[in-house]
């Protein structure tokens, strides 16, 4: 009894699907979300900024700023010689909404 089994996923529906889950593969760390979340409230912050309000190291939070914006999450622009960090993609924010709201079992 072999049922032929009908393909519902496009190439379009793939691709998407794979951009999903690069951005919660990028997103799933911690400071990354923590990064996320004082990009919706201060639109632009430097890294002095963003390790003051997570309590973490520059060092650690430039890796992640840096890792963020390699991939496409975050933008920078200089202002003399500071570097100000935003979400590129505002819409990131509802994602990670989304999870919170659910229970997923948690």
């Amino acid at each position: 009894m072999s049922e032929k089994v009908e393909k519902f996923v496009f190439k379009e529906e793939v691709e998407r699907l794979e951009r999903i889950a690069f951005i919660l593969k990028t997103v799933a760390h911690p400071i990354r979300l923590g990064i996320i979340r004082l990009l919706e409230v201060h639109p632009y912050m430097n890294v002095s900024d963003i390790c003051e309000a997570l309590g973490t190291e520059q060092s650690l939070t430039s890796h992640h700023l840096q890792n963020m914006r390699t991939k496409g999450l975050l933008s920078v622009k200089k202002q003399g010689r500071m570097k100000l960090y935003s979400l590129k993609e505002r819409d990131i924010s509802l994602i990670i909404e989304c999870l919170e709201n659910c229970n997923c079992n948690m």
